[in-house]
């Protein structure tokens, strides 16, 4: 009897623990709710020619050109949608016209602004490729800059950058006067996806080496956390909005959808919808602004349709997605079903 009674009460206990790992699934992996996208194109190997790269880390899309940091030959490339080398400019140094691994790029307002992680600066240029502008240096002050990783202009004209070394991201004027600083003191060896800023608040959010930044129409700011695999969203004001990746948005690994191994880039599509580079999980997804899963493309490897660690994005208005696949030295373009 007694034999029965156990074998009951494993049998119970073991269907407990099944329909919890179902409900589980079906609350934190979320099911696609668009269709996914098809690959149409790539280009580019590793070499130092024009339309080869040494480790491409950052992408921008401007009227029907696309515009690539080839980080390690710090070197702008520059394309047309089918691929087609159009030119060059940059090369590495410190001095006007000069990149240091140059990564994340935005384009607005007519320029081209890139984020220089070994020159700790943003430097300026004219899409013809003439430098106009630099500002920041090494640092941990305000205005100051440790291995910047992304950058975006808001629709006031406002800079946000993000300072990866620093934990933070920061708010500066047009003429890159600093305004304000998210993100609080980064404590060595804890990420904020853990319950350090479990409440929620402005205040308590901290970033773990942060690497990008993207700012939509209406200056709501989406950071692409880095190292705590999740998407951070404020106001235009700086108040803490939401926040997703992994269950709570905490800082929890999977190639679950939703989830993230490393936030590497962050785009937003011309209906404001937010896609993600996932490095380690050699993937996009795409998301509502609030945070919905929406779909995902792309898989490792070095095949046709294939990403290895894809560490930058960008969206066209006509809704192309052109993505720089690290892993690969090449860049792959996609389109919805």
């Amino acid at each position: 009897m007694m034999g029965k009674k156990a074998l009951k009460f494993v049998l119970l206990s073991v269907a407990f623990v099944v329909i919890g790992l179902i409900v589980g699934w079906l609350i934190f992996v979320p099911f696609a709710k668009e269709p996914g996208y098809d690959f149409v194109t790539s280009w580019g190997i590793k070499g130092h020619g024009p339309g080869q790269f040494d480790d491409p880390t950052g992408i921008a899309v401007a009227g029907n050109q696309i515009f690539v940091s080839d980080s390690r030959q710090g070197r702008i490339q520059v394309f047309d949608f089918d691929g087609n080398f159009v030119k060059i400019f940059g090369s590495v140094g410190k001095g006007a016209g000069n990149l240091g691994r140059p990564m994340n790029l935005s384009i607005k307002h007519g320029e081209l602004f890139v984020a220089e992680y070994f020159n700790d600066r943003i430097q300026v240029f004219a899409l013809d490729g003439v430098s106009r502008r630099t500002f920041g240096k090494v640092g941990s002050g305000a205005g100051e800059f440790n291995a910047p990783g992304g950058v975006d202009v808001g629709p006031d004209g406002s800079i946000y950058v993000a300072d990866f070394y620093n934990h933070r991201v920061q708010v500066l004027s047009p003429d890159g006067a600093f305004i304000r600083q998210l993100g609080k003191p980064h404590i060595k060896g804890r990420g904020s996806g853990s319950f350090t800023d479990f409440s929620d608040s402005t205040s308590s959010i901290s970033f773990s080496y942060p690497t990008d930044v993207a700012v939509s129409k209406d200056g709501t700011l989406y950071v692409a956390d880095g190292y705590n695999d999740r998407v951070v969203v404020f106001a235009a004001d700086g108040t803490f909005s939401h926040k997703w990746g992994g269950p709570f948005g905490m800082n929890i690994h999977g190639s679950f959808q939703g989830w993230f191994a490393t936030v590497t880039s962050i785009a937003i599509g011309p209906e404001g919808n937010v896609f993600v580079a996932d490095f380690y999980n050699h993937r996009i997804q795409k998301f509502t602004a609030e945070g919905v899963f929406l779909t995902s493309f792309g898989y490792g490897g070095n095949g046709e349709g294939q990403m290895k660690n894809p560490i930058a994005i960008d969206v066209s208005e006509d809704g192309a997605v052109f993505v720089a696949d690290f892993g690969n030295n090449r860049i792959s373009k996609w389109r919805q079903r």
